[in-house]
């Protein structure tokens, strides 16, 4: 029994992010949690997109609260969590609160209090999630390098776009250099073939790995399909509408290499560390 409680604390703790805008983060951050919890597992979104999330939007969701409210000390955590009718729960950001894109040090100290009761309000059960899927924003603002250096994993998306490509590129020398992260998951999205995808990696990998001196590791691909953008205007995950579409089976792929894969940093793996690494980057 003590060795089942014990296996319940942990936490995959992964942040989704990009440097450029529009690459299609928050919609991959949904279906991979759609995906994860079709699979039985218990999945948490956090939207820290701050200022601008999204994540509530894409998955059909209206929230009577946000982390705008948690932030100004109006409401804790547990008011403004949400659930899908797919188990999943989100915690979501604000639209159009442009000073929460930076905070200031007293709404950092706030946002970490209350984030003391995080892990034991979850879903009321006193149990953690297996996996927490962080949404950040995208360019490499304090937030977004805060949220990304808090998780044990980093996933960049990139498209095959130069400037994707170019402000990929910007954030992973940010990260590498004034913070130290050295590995990193890839995960090219809207491509016409998987040949497409290997080669934007390919270049990516090749300079990052000669001035950085990192280890950018390839996730998968996502294929380029119109039904990605017919589930966003229905604000459901493609891969509950759209469950055969090809960029359903890309999406599925991933997701079971993400859980068939060993951990790169078992250190990580819970909320409560999660937590403390985010308190020491505020």
């Amino acid at each position: 029994m003590e060795r089942q409680k014990k296996q319940n604390t942990y936490t995959k703790i992964i942040s989704v992010t990009s440097g450029k805008g529009g690459v299609g983060k928050t919609n991959i951050v949904c279906n991979l949690a759609y995906c994860f919890a079709s699979m039985g597992k218990r999945v948490m979104i956090m939207d820290a997109d701050l200022s601008l999330g999204n994540v509530s939007v894409v998955m059909g969701l209206f929230p009577k609260y946000n982390i705008s409210q948690v932030i100004y000390g109006d409401r804790q955590l547990k008011d403004i969590i949400m659930t899908d009718p797919n188990g999943i729960m989100v915690l979501p950001a604000s639209s159009g609160v442009s000073e929460l894109s930076n905070l200031s040090e007293s709404q950092k100290i706030t946002l970490m209090s209350r984030f003391d009761e995080f892990a034991g309000v979850l879903d009321g059960s006193g149990q953690s999630v297996d996996i927490l899927l962080i949404d950040t924003g995208a360019g490499i603002s304090s937030n977004v390098l805060y949220f990304n250096i808090a998780a044990s994993e980093i996933f960049v998306v990139v498209t095959p776009e130069p400037t994707s490509i170019t402000d990929a590129y910007a954030l992973i020398k940010v990260l590498s250099m004034k913070y130290s992260e050295k590995y990193f998951y890839i995960i090219i999205n809207n491509v016409r073939s998987e040949r497409e995808a290997k080669e934007v990696y390919k270049h990516l990998s090749l300079v990052s790995d000669k001035f950085l001196k990192v280890t950018l590791n390839y996730l998968g691909h996502i294929l380029n399909d119109d039904n990605i953008s017919r589930s966003v205007i229905m604000q459901k995950p493609a891969l509950s509408i759209f469950p055969d579409s090809k960029a359903s089976e890309c999406i599925k792929k991933i997701a079971y290499g993400i859980l068939s894969r060993k951990d790169s940093k078992t250190s990580n793996g819970n909320v409560q560390f999660f937590l403390k690494k985010l308190l020491m980057s505020f």
